[in-house]
Protein backbone atom coordinates (compact mmCIF):
# COMPACT_ATOMS: atom_id res chain seq x y z
CA UNK A 1 0.00 0.00 0.00
CA UNK A 2 1.23 3.44 -0.77
CA UNK A 3 1.59 6.03 1.76
CA UNK A 4 -1.66 8.04 1.88
CA UNK A 5 -3.45 4.95 1.12
CA UNK A 6 -2.19 4.03 4.67
CA UNK A 7 -3.01 6.87 6.55
CA UNK A 8 -6.75 6.50 5.15
CA UNK A 9 -6.72 2.74 6.53
CA UNK A 10 -5.14 4.42 9.83
CA UNK A 11 -7.80 6.92 10.03
CA UNK A 12 -11.24 4.94 9.14
CA UNK A 13 -9.41 1.88 11.21
CA UNK A 14 -9.49 -0.58 8.38
CA UNK A 15 -6.44 -2.31 10.14
CA UNK A 16 -5.82 -4.95 12.26
CA UNK A 17 -3.88 -4.77 15.48
CA UNK A 18 -1.74 -8.50 17.01
CA UNK A 19 -0.16 -8.28 20.11
CA UNK A 20 2.14 -11.29 21.33
CA UNK A 21 3.35 -11.91 25.09
CA UNK A 22 6.59 -13.64 23.96
CA UNK A 23 8.96 -14.69 26.46
CA UNK A 24 11.84 -12.11 26.21
CA UNK A 25 9.77 -9.46 24.15
CA UNK A 26 6.30 -7.95 23.65
CA UNK A 27 5.84 -7.27 20.36
CA UNK A 28 2.26 -5.09 18.70
CA UNK A 29 2.46 -5.15 15.16
CA UNK A 30 -0.51 -3.01 12.99
CA UNK A 31 -1.36 -4.39 9.42
CA UNK A 32 -3.08 -3.08 6.54
CA UNK A 33 -5.93 -4.26 4.44
CA UNK A 34 -3.31 -6.03 2.36
CA UNK A 35 -2.20 -8.02 5.59
CA UNK A 36 1.52 -6.39 5.46
CA UNK A 37 2.74 -4.98 8.65
CA UNK A 38 2.13 -0.84 8.85
CA UNK A 39 3.83 -0.09 12.12
CA UNK A 40 5.28 -2.08 14.79
CA UNK A 41 6.41 -1.68 19.08
CA UNK A 42 8.14 -3.59 21.25
CA UNK A 43 8.67 -3.87 24.79
CA UNK A 44 11.86 -6.45 26.16
CA UNK A 45 10.93 -8.05 29.23
CA UNK A 46 12.12 -10.97 31.09
CA UNK A 47 10.66 -14.10 33.25
CA UNK A 48 12.26 -14.48 36.52
CA UNK A 49 13.09 -17.17 39.22
CA UNK A 50 11.40 -16.63 42.43
CA UNK A 51 10.73 -18.87 44.96
CA UNK A 52 11.42 -21.59 43.21
CA UNK A 53 9.33 -20.85 40.50
CA UNK A 54 9.70 -19.12 36.82
CA UNK A 55 7.29 -16.16 37.20
CA UNK A 56 6.50 -12.48 35.10
CA UNK A 57 4.70 -10.29 37.92
CA UNK A 58 1.21 -8.53 36.60
CA UNK A 59 2.60 -5.37 37.42
CA UNK A 60 5.09 -6.18 34.54
CA UNK A 61 2.39 -7.62 32.23
CA UNK A 62 1.03 -4.38 32.09
CA UNK A 63 3.81 -1.60 31.87
CA UNK A 64 5.07 -3.91 28.99
CA UNK A 65 1.75 -3.69 27.58
CA UNK A 66 1.20 -0.31 27.87
CA UNK A 67 4.88 0.68 26.84
CA UNK A 68 4.71 -1.48 23.51
CA UNK A 69 1.03 -0.01 22.38
CA UNK A 70 2.67 3.03 23.02
CA UNK A 71 5.57 2.90 21.04
CA UNK A 72 3.41 1.33 18.23
CA UNK A 73 1.28 4.31 18.72
CA UNK A 74 4.15 6.76 18.47
CA UNK A 75 5.59 4.86 14.93
CA UNK A 76 2.27 5.13 13.64
CA UNK A 77 2.32 9.46 14.05
CA UNK A 78 5.95 9.49 13.15
CA UNK A 79 5.84 7.62 10.01
CA UNK A 80 1.74 8.85 9.12
CA UNK A 81 1.33 11.83 11.07
CA UNK A 82 -1.96 10.08 11.87
CA UNK A 83 -3.19 9.33 15.50
CA UNK A 84 -3.93 5.91 16.29
CA UNK A 85 -7.87 5.72 17.55
CA UNK A 86 -9.46 3.24 15.65
CA UNK A 87 -8.49 -0.57 14.76
CA UNK A 88 -10.93 -2.60 12.52
CA UNK A 89 -9.70 -5.90 15.12
CA UNK A 90 -7.26 -7.09 17.27
CA UNK A 91 -6.49 -10.09 19.43
CA UNK A 92 -3.70 -11.45 21.87
CA UNK A 93 -1.25 -14.34 21.95
CA UNK A 94 0.86 -15.13 24.71
CA UNK A 95 3.65 -18.32 25.74
CA UNK A 96 1.46 -21.07 26.06
CA UNK A 97 0.48 -23.63 28.97
CA UNK A 98 0.99 -22.21 32.59
CA UNK A 99 -1.11 -21.75 35.70
CA UNK A 100 -2.77 -18.64 36.32
CA UNK A 101 -5.95 -19.18 38.96
CA UNK A 102 -8.39 -16.70 39.88
CA UNK A 103 -11.43 -16.25 42.52
CA UNK A 104 -14.99 -15.38 42.44
CA UNK A 105 -13.95 -11.89 42.40
CA UNK A 106 -11.15 -11.90 39.91
CA UNK A 107 -8.02 -11.87 42.37
CA UNK A 108 -5.11 -13.99 41.21
CA UNK A 109 -4.82 -16.25 43.78
CA UNK A 110 -0.95 -17.27 43.60
CA UNK A 111 1.55 -15.80 41.26
CA UNK A 112 1.68 -16.68 37.34
CA UNK A 113 3.39 -19.82 36.90
CA UNK A 114 4.88 -20.20 33.32
CA UNK A 115 5.43 -22.80 30.82
CA UNK A 116 8.83 -23.09 31.87
CA UNK A 117 8.55 -24.20 35.33
CA UNK A 118 9.19 -28.25 35.58
CA UNK A 119 7.49 -29.21 38.83
CA UNK A 120 4.56 -30.74 37.77
CA UNK A 121 6.03 -34.71 37.01
CA UNK A 122 3.80 -36.45 39.93
CA UNK A 123 0.49 -34.96 38.43
CA UNK A 124 1.62 -34.97 34.93
CA UNK A 125 2.29 -38.96 34.90
CA UNK A 126 -0.70 -39.36 36.89
CA UNK A 127 -2.86 -37.92 34.44
CA UNK A 128 -1.51 -39.23 30.97
CA UNK A 129 -2.27 -42.52 32.59
CA UNK A 130 -5.99 -42.00 33.50
CA UNK A 131 -6.71 -40.15 30.41
CA UNK A 132 -4.21 -42.50 28.11
CA UNK A 133 -3.28 -39.25 26.41
CA UNK A 134 -0.03 -37.54 26.79
CA UNK A 135 -0.08 -34.40 29.65
CA UNK A 136 2.69 -32.59 29.71
CA UNK A 137 4.43 -30.79 33.03
CA UNK A 138 3.54 -27.47 31.76
CA UNK A 139 0.15 -28.02 30.49
CA UNK A 140 -2.70 -26.27 33.02
CA UNK A 141 -4.18 -28.82 34.00
CA UNK A 142 -0.96 -30.34 35.26
CA UNK A 143 -0.42 -27.43 37.00
CA UNK A 144 -3.53 -27.53 38.86
CA UNK A 145 -3.51 -30.94 39.35
CA UNK A 146 0.02 -30.94 41.24
CA UNK A 147 -1.43 -27.63 43.25
CA UNK A 148 -4.40 -30.64 44.42
CA UNK A 149 -2.17 -33.18 45.24
CA UNK A 150 0.24 -30.60 47.14
CA UNK A 151 -2.53 -29.74 49.28
CA UNK A 152 -2.44 -25.62 48.30
CA UNK A 153 -4.75 -23.85 50.04
CA UNK A 154 -6.23 -21.52 46.97
CA UNK A 155 -6.85 -24.93 45.26
CA UNK A 156 -10.64 -24.71 46.49
CA UNK A 157 -11.29 -20.83 46.02
CA UNK A 158 -10.10 -21.17 42.26
CA UNK A 159 -13.25 -19.57 40.27
CA UNK A 160 -11.72 -19.15 36.83
CA UNK A 161 -8.00 -20.73 35.41
CA UNK A 162 -6.73 -19.66 32.33
CA UNK A 163 -3.40 -18.74 30.55
CA UNK A 164 -1.47 -15.38 29.87
CA UNK A 165 -3.34 -14.18 26.17
CA UNK A 166 -6.51 -15.80 27.85
CA UNK A 167 -6.07 -13.16 30.95
CA UNK A 168 -5.10 -10.01 29.22
CA UNK A 169 -8.37 -10.76 26.97
CA UNK A 170 -10.72 -11.06 29.95
CA UNK A 171 -9.33 -7.92 31.34
CA UNK A 172 -9.56 -6.33 28.19
CA UNK A 173 -12.96 -7.40 27.01
CA UNK A 174 -14.77 -9.08 30.00
CA UNK A 175 -14.69 -12.37 28.29
CA UNK A 176 -13.26 -15.50 29.58
CA UNK A 177 -12.75 -16.95 26.01
CA UNK A 178 -9.49 -18.80 24.94
CA UNK A 179 -9.01 -19.94 21.06
CA UNK A 180 -8.48 -23.56 20.54
CA UNK A 181 -5.61 -23.54 19.63
CA UNK A 182 -4.30 -22.10 23.42
CA UNK A 183 -7.24 -24.22 24.56
CA UNK A 184 -5.59 -27.50 23.68
CA UNK A 185 -2.37 -26.17 25.55
CA UNK A 186 -4.91 -26.55 28.65
CA UNK A 187 -6.46 -29.37 28.43
CA UNK A 188 -6.97 -32.02 25.77
CA UNK A 189 -8.95 -31.24 22.86
CA UNK A 190 -11.68 -33.44 20.60
CA UNK A 191 -11.39 -32.01 17.25
CA UNK A 192 -14.62 -33.25 16.32
CA UNK A 193 -16.08 -30.89 18.64
CA UNK A 194 -13.55 -28.35 18.64
CA UNK A 195 -13.96 -27.78 22.63
CA UNK A 196 -12.46 -29.85 25.56
CA UNK A 197 -12.78 -33.49 25.58
CA UNK A 198 -16.06 -34.64 27.21
CA UNK A 199 -14.77 -37.84 28.32
CA UNK A 200 -11.58 -36.67 29.86
CA UNK A 201 -13.03 -33.91 31.51
CA UNK A 202 -15.65 -36.11 33.49
CA UNK A 203 -12.75 -38.54 34.35
CA UNK A 204 -10.96 -35.16 35.75
CA UNK A 205 -13.80 -33.89 38.01
CA UNK A 206 -14.41 -37.85 39.73
CA UNK A 207 -10.52 -36.83 40.96
CA UNK A 208 -12.13 -33.54 42.21
CA UNK A 209 -14.66 -35.44 43.88
CA UNK A 210 -12.49 -37.71 45.65
CA UNK A 211 -10.39 -34.24 46.80
CA UNK A 212 -13.55 -32.64 47.96
CA UNK A 213 -13.57 -29.97 46.02
CA UNK A 214 -16.94 -28.22 45.13
CA UNK A 215 -16.11 -27.03 41.59
CA UNK A 216 -15.82 -28.74 38.16
CA UNK A 217 -13.30 -28.09 34.99
CA UNK A 218 -16.75 -26.95 33.11
CA UNK A 219 -17.27 -24.05 35.82
CA UNK A 220 -13.57 -22.76 35.79
CA UNK A 221 -12.21 -23.38 32.23
CA UNK A 222 -12.43 -20.57 29.46
CA UNK A 223 -15.23 -20.63 27.01
CA UNK A 224 -13.42 -22.52 23.73
CA UNK A 225 -14.01 -20.35 19.86
CA UNK A 226 -12.27 -21.22 17.18
CA UNK A 227 -10.93 -18.97 14.67
CA UNK A 228 -13.04 -16.49 12.53
CA UNK A 229 -15.45 -16.47 15.62
CA UNK A 230 -15.99 -12.74 17.33
CA UNK A 231 -14.47 -13.05 21.01
CA UNK A 232 -15.58 -9.64 22.49
CA UNK A 233 -14.94 -5.84 22.34
CA UNK A 234 -12.71 -3.65 23.61
CA UNK A 235 -14.55 -1.71 26.81
CA UNK A 236 -14.08 1.81 27.79
CA UNK A 237 -12.12 0.08 31.09
CA UNK A 238 -9.99 -1.99 28.71
CA UNK A 239 -9.52 0.62 25.93
CA UNK A 240 -7.48 2.91 29.20
CA UNK A 241 -5.71 0.01 30.54
CA UNK A 242 -3.79 -0.80 26.76
CA UNK A 243 -3.54 3.01 26.01
CA UNK A 244 -3.62 5.07 28.88
CA UNK A 245 -3.03 8.47 27.02
CA UNK A 246 -6.61 8.21 26.11
CA UNK A 247 -6.79 8.11 22.49
CA UNK A 248 -7.69 4.43 21.32
CA UNK A 249 -11.72 4.19 21.25
CA UNK A 250 -13.51 1.66 22.59
CA UNK A 251 -15.85 -0.84 20.59
CA UNK A 252 -12.84 -2.78 18.64
CA UNK A 253 -14.11 -6.37 18.22
CA UNK A 254 -11.15 -9.52 19.27
CA UNK A 255 -10.73 -12.52 17.87
CA UNK A 256 -9.88 -15.48 20.21
CA UNK A 257 -6.40 -15.47 22.09
CA UNK A 258 -4.42 -17.67 20.65
CA UNK A 259 -1.13 -19.11 21.61
CA UNK A 260 2.44 -18.61 20.09
CA UNK A 261 2.25 -22.23 18.63
CA UNK A 262 -1.19 -21.84 16.61
CA UNK A 263 0.14 -17.18 15.74
CA UNK A 264 3.16 -19.45 14.49
CA UNK A 265 1.47 -21.43 12.31
CA UNK A 266 -0.38 -18.62 11.47
CA UNK A 267 2.54 -16.69 10.69
CA UNK A 268 4.06 -19.30 8.48
CA UNK A 269 1.16 -20.55 6.47
CA UNK A 270 1.23 -23.98 8.05
CA UNK A 271 -2.19 -24.86 8.97
CA UNK A 272 -3.05 -26.88 6.53
CA UNK A 273 -2.39 -31.00 6.77
CA UNK A 274 1.32 -31.99 5.98
CA UNK A 275 2.50 -29.12 6.62
CA UNK A 276 5.07 -28.42 9.56
CA UNK A 277 6.86 -25.44 11.40
CA UNK A 278 9.51 -25.15 13.61
CA UNK A 279 9.58 -21.44 16.64
CA UNK A 280 12.90 -21.32 17.68
CA UNK A 281 14.26 -18.52 20.26
CA UNK A 282 13.91 -18.96 24.27
CA UNK A 283 12.22 -22.62 23.40
CA UNK A 284 12.18 -24.59 20.31
CA UNK A 285 9.08 -26.59 18.90
CA UNK A 286 8.36 -28.04 16.03
CA UNK A 287 4.60 -28.62 14.92
CA UNK A 288 3.29 -30.90 12.26
CA UNK A 289 -0.25 -30.97 11.02
CA UNK A 290 -1.12 -34.43 10.69
CA UNK A 291 -2.60 -36.45 8.35
CA UNK A 292 -3.81 -39.44 10.70
CA UNK A 293 -3.68 -39.85 14.80
CA UNK A 294 -0.73 -41.11 15.94
CA UNK A 295 -0.35 -44.88 16.95
CA UNK A 296 0.26 -44.99 20.23
CA UNK A 297 0.84 -41.72 23.25
CA UNK A 298 3.88 -40.84 23.19
CA UNK A 299 5.50 -38.43 26.54
CA UNK A 300 8.03 -36.36 23.93
CA UNK A 301 5.14 -35.96 21.83
CA UNK A 302 2.38 -32.91 22.87
CA UNK A 303 -0.85 -33.07 20.47
CA UNK A 304 -2.30 -29.85 19.95
CA UNK A 305 -4.59 -27.80 17.50
CA UNK A 306 -4.59 -25.34 14.59
CA UNK A 307 -6.39 -22.33 15.17
CA UNK A 308 -9.46 -24.20 13.46
CA UNK A 309 -9.52 -27.37 15.85
CA UNK A 310 -7.05 -29.38 13.34
CA UNK A 311 -5.00 -32.16 15.55
CA UNK A 312 -0.84 -31.12 14.97
CA UNK A 313 2.21 -33.16 16.51
CA UNK A 314 4.10 -30.91 18.88
CA UNK A 315 7.38 -31.32 20.07
CA UNK A 316 8.64 -28.97 22.87
CA UNK A 317 11.67 -28.36 24.59
CA UNK A 318 11.78 -25.83 27.34
CA UNK A 319 15.22 -24.70 25.97
CA UNK A 320 16.85 -23.72 22.72
CA UNK A 321 18.72 -20.01 22.67
CA UNK A 322 19.38 -19.08 26.20
CA UNK A 323 22.17 -20.81 27.18
CA UNK A 324 24.01 -19.69 23.45
CA UNK A 325 22.89 -15.77 24.35
CA UNK A 326 24.29 -16.04 27.70
CA UNK A 327 27.64 -17.79 25.65
CA UNK A 328 27.54 -14.70 23.51
CA UNK A 329 26.99 -12.23 26.36
CA UNK A 330 30.19 -13.10 27.56
CA UNK A 331 32.03 -12.51 24.66
CA UNK A 332 30.38 -9.29 24.34
CA UNK A 333 31.94 -8.35 27.78
CA UNK A 334 35.00 -9.26 26.86
CA UNK A 335 35.03 -7.19 23.47
CA UNK A 336 34.17 -4.29 26.31
CA UNK A 337 37.00 -5.03 28.14
CA UNK A 338 39.55 -4.80 25.36
CA UNK A 339 37.51 -1.34 24.77
CA UNK A 340 36.43 -2.71 21.38
CA UNK A 341 32.25 -1.28 20.60
CA UNK A 342 30.49 -4.46 18.74
CA UNK A 343 27.13 -3.63 18.39
CA UNK A 344 25.39 -6.68 19.72
CA UNK A 345 23.97 -7.73 16.59
CA UNK A 346 27.29 -7.51 14.60
CA UNK A 347 28.92 -9.61 17.05
CA UNK A 348 25.41 -12.66 16.75
CA UNK A 349 26.13 -12.47 13.36
CA UNK A 350 29.68 -12.74 13.49
CA UNK A 351 29.84 -15.55 15.84
CA UNK A 352 26.67 -17.37 14.18
CA UNK A 353 28.66 -17.92 10.84
CA UNK A 354 31.66 -19.38 12.79
CA UNK A 355 29.60 -22.31 13.18
CA UNK A 356 29.34 -22.85 9.39
CA UNK A 357 33.41 -23.06 8.92
CA UNK A 358 33.31 -25.70 11.99
CA UNK A 359 33.68 -29.39 11.46
CA UNK A 360 30.52 -30.96 10.76
CA UNK A 361 30.47 -32.71 13.96
CA UNK A 362 31.56 -30.13 15.86
CA UNK A 363 34.76 -31.30 16.24
CA UNK A 364 33.66 -33.68 19.01
CA UNK A 365 32.38 -31.57 21.25
CA UNK A 366 29.73 -31.39 23.75
CA UNK A 367 26.71 -28.95 25.40
CA UNK A 368 23.68 -29.07 27.16
CA UNK A 369 21.69 -26.15 26.99
CA UNK A 370 19.72 -26.47 30.29
CA UNK A 371 18.80 -23.29 31.52
CA UNK A 372 15.69 -24.65 32.82
CA UNK A 373 14.13 -28.28 33.18
CA UNK A 374 13.42 -30.05 29.97
CA UNK A 375 10.89 -32.89 29.84
CA UNK A 376 11.97 -34.55 26.66
CA UNK A 377 15.52 -35.98 28.42
CA UNK A 378 13.68 -36.06 32.25
CA UNK A 379 15.92 -33.27 33.66
CA UNK A 380 13.55 -31.52 36.28
CA UNK A 381 15.82 -28.88 36.34
CA UNK A 382 18.29 -26.30 34.97
CA UNK A 383 21.95 -27.35 34.40
CA UNK A 384 23.96 -26.08 31.15
CA UNK A 385 26.74 -27.89 30.52
CA UNK A 386 30.23 -27.54 28.31
CA UNK A 387 32.36 -30.76 28.03
CA UNK A 388 35.31 -31.92 26.14
CA UNK A 389 38.16 -34.47 26.02
CA UNK A 390 41.50 -33.43 25.21
CA UNK A 391 41.56 -35.00 21.86
CA UNK A 392 38.53 -32.97 20.81
CA UNK A 393 38.75 -30.04 18.19
CA UNK A 394 38.92 -27.18 20.32
CA UNK A 395 38.01 -24.04 18.45
CA UNK A 396 35.65 -20.99 18.35
CA UNK A 397 34.14 -22.44 14.78
CA UNK A 398 33.52 -25.82 16.26
CA UNK A 399 32.31 -23.84 19.92
CA UNK A 400 29.79 -22.05 18.46
CA UNK A 401 28.11 -25.15 16.27
CA UNK A 402 28.10 -27.33 19.41
CA UNK A 403 26.17 -24.98 20.97
CA UNK A 404 23.72 -24.32 17.88
CA UNK A 405 23.15 -28.14 17.68
CA UNK A 406 22.76 -27.93 21.32
CA UNK A 407 20.21 -26.10 21.12
CA UNK A 408 17.83 -28.43 18.81
CA UNK A 409 19.70 -31.51 21.07
CA UNK A 410 15.97 -32.34 22.95
CA UNK A 411 13.68 -31.45 19.50
CA UNK A 412 15.82 -33.94 17.66
CA UNK A 413 14.75 -36.95 19.79
CA UNK A 414 11.22 -35.91 19.73
CA UNK A 415 11.53 -35.39 15.93
CA UNK A 416 12.77 -38.80 15.29
CA UNK A 417 10.06 -40.43 16.74
CA UNK A 418 7.90 -38.74 14.24
CA UNK A 419 9.64 -39.27 11.11
CA UNK A 420 11.35 -42.90 12.50
CA UNK A 421 8.76 -44.50 14.46
CA UNK A 422 5.39 -42.62 13.02
CA UNK A 423 6.43 -42.34 9.31
CA UNK A 424 5.15 -39.00 9.46
CA UNK A 425 5.76 -36.82 5.85
CA UNK A 426 6.17 -33.44 5.33
CA UNK A 427 7.66 -31.86 1.96
CA UNK A 428 9.51 -28.78 4.17
CA UNK A 429 9.74 -27.15 7.21
CA UNK A 430 9.15 -23.60 7.88
CA UNK A 431 11.17 -21.42 10.80
CA UNK A 432 10.68 -18.47 12.44
CA UNK A 433 12.28 -16.89 15.56
CA UNK A 434 15.70 -15.88 16.81
CA UNK A 435 17.66 -19.11 15.55
CA UNK A 436 16.74 -17.79 12.22
CA UNK A 437 17.68 -14.59 12.23
CA UNK A 438 21.72 -14.86 10.85
CA UNK A 439 21.09 -15.81 7.17
CA UNK A 440 21.44 -19.39 6.28
CA UNK A 441 23.38 -20.42 9.78
CA UNK A 442 19.72 -21.15 11.45
CA UNK A 443 18.22 -23.18 8.23
CA UNK A 444 21.78 -24.78 7.45
CA UNK A 445 21.35 -26.47 11.33
CA UNK A 446 18.10 -26.74 11.34
CA UNK A 447 18.03 -28.82 7.89
CA UNK A 448 20.94 -30.69 9.23
CA UNK A 449 18.80 -31.32 12.43
CA UNK A 450 15.95 -32.32 10.92
CA UNK A 451 16.78 -33.87 6.83
CA UNK A 452 14.63 -32.07 5.55
CA UNK A 453 14.47 -28.61 3.10
CA UNK A 454 14.13 -25.66 5.91
CA UNK A 455 12.23 -22.26 4.71
CA UNK A 456 12.91 -18.97 6.27
CA UNK A 457 9.91 -16.62 4.57
CA UNK A 458 10.86 -12.67 4.12
CA UNK A 459 7.69 -11.86 6.73
CA UNK A 460 8.60 -14.76 9.29
CA UNK A 461 10.51 -11.97 11.35
CA UNK A 462 7.76 -10.63 12.46
CA UNK A 463 6.26 -13.70 14.19
CA UNK A 464 3.54 -14.34 15.94
CA UNK A 465 2.24 -11.05 16.76
CA UNK A 466 1.73 -10.30 13.04
CA UNK A 467 0.22 -14.13 13.00
CA UNK A 468 -2.41 -13.07 15.87
CA UNK A 469 -3.17 -9.71 13.56
CA UNK A 470 -4.07 -11.87 10.68
CA UNK A 471 -6.44 -13.61 12.77
CA UNK A 472 -7.60 -10.66 13.61
CA UNK A 473 -8.05 -9.48 10.08
CA UNK A 474 -10.02 -13.41 8.89
CA UNK A 475 -12.29 -12.86 11.82
CA UNK A 476 -13.13 -9.92 9.71
CA UNK A 477 -12.71 -10.46 6.60
CA UNK A 478 -13.36 -14.40 5.98
CA UNK A 479 -16.51 -14.67 3.61
CA UNK A 480 -16.39 -18.47 2.81
CA UNK A 481 -13.08 -18.98 3.42
CA UNK A 482 -11.60 -21.59 5.36
CA UNK A 483 -8.24 -20.20 7.49
CA UNK A 484 -6.03 -22.58 4.88
CA UNK A 485 -7.96 -20.77 2.01
CA UNK A 486 -7.67 -17.25 3.63
CA UNK A 487 -4.04 -17.15 4.26
CA UNK A 488 -2.98 -19.52 0.59
CA UNK A 489 -5.34 -17.03 -1.47
CA UNK A 490 -5.39 -13.84 0.34
CA UNK A 491 -2.09 -13.09 2.64
CA UNK A 492 0.90 -15.48 0.98
CA UNK A 493 0.18 -14.96 -2.44
CA UNK A 494 3.49 -14.04 -3.78
CA UNK A 495 5.46 -14.43 -0.61
CA UNK A 496 9.08 -14.59 -1.08
CA UNK A 497 11.34 -17.36 0.90
CA UNK A 498 14.70 -18.72 1.08
CA UNK A 499 14.88 -22.56 1.54
CA UNK A 500 18.41 -24.70 2.18
CA UNK A 501 18.23 -28.37 1.76
CA UNK A 502 20.07 -30.93 4.05
CA UNK A 503 23.95 -31.00 3.21
CA UNK A 504 24.59 -35.25 3.44
CA UNK A 505 27.95 -34.07 5.10
CA UNK A 506 25.98 -32.13 8.22
CA UNK A 507 23.41 -34.65 8.53
CA UNK A 508 26.31 -37.09 9.26
CA UNK A 509 27.65 -34.46 11.31
CA UNK A 510 24.66 -33.97 13.49
CA UNK A 511 23.84 -37.51 13.68
CA UNK A 512 27.31 -37.86 14.75
CA UNK A 513 26.68 -35.54 17.83
CA UNK A 514 23.54 -36.62 18.53
CA UNK A 515 24.80 -40.17 19.25
CA UNK A 516 27.34 -38.36 21.97
CA UNK A 517 24.40 -35.99 23.43
CA UNK A 518 22.80 -39.46 24.24
CA UNK A 519 25.27 -41.01 26.19
CA UNK A 520 26.57 -38.39 27.59
CA UNK A 521 23.25 -37.60 29.28
CA UNK A 522 24.50 -39.19 32.16
CA UNK A 523 26.72 -36.68 32.74
CA UNK A 524 24.26 -33.94 32.77
CA UNK A 525 21.84 -36.05 35.25
CA UNK A 526 25.46 -36.37 37.27
CA UNK A 527 25.30 -32.69 37.06
CA UNK A 528 21.78 -31.77 37.94
CA UNK A 529 21.40 -34.28 41.09
CA UNK A 530 24.90 -32.83 42.45
CA UNK A 531 24.33 -29.58 41.85
CA UNK A 532 20.64 -28.80 43.52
Amino acid sequence: MKKDGIEKAIANGKTALGIEFGSTRIKVVLIGEDHTPIASGSHEWENRYENGMWTYSMEIVWAGLQESYRNLAADVQTRYNTPLQKIGGMGFSGMMHGYMAFDKNGNQLVPFRTWRNTMTEEAAEQLTELFQFNIPQRWSIAHLYQAILNKEPHVKAIAHLTTLAGYVHWMLTGQRVIGVGEASGMFPIDSNTNDFDRCMLRQFNELLKAETISWTLHDILPKVLVAGESAGVLTEEGAKLLDPDGQLRAGIPLCPPEGDAGTGMVATNSVAVRTGNVSAGTSVFAMIVLEKALSKVYPEIDMVTTPTGKPVAMVHSNNCTSDLNDWIGLFEEFTRALGVDIPQSRLFEMLYQQAIKGDPDAGGLLAYNYVSGEHITHMERGCPLFVRTPENRFTLANFMRVNLFSSLGALKIGMDILFEQEQVKIDQVLGHGGFFKTKDVGQKIMAAAMNVPVSVMETAGEGGAWGIALLAAYMLRKGNYPLEAYLTKKVFTGENSTTIAPDSADVDGFSTFMDWYKKGLVIERAAVDALK
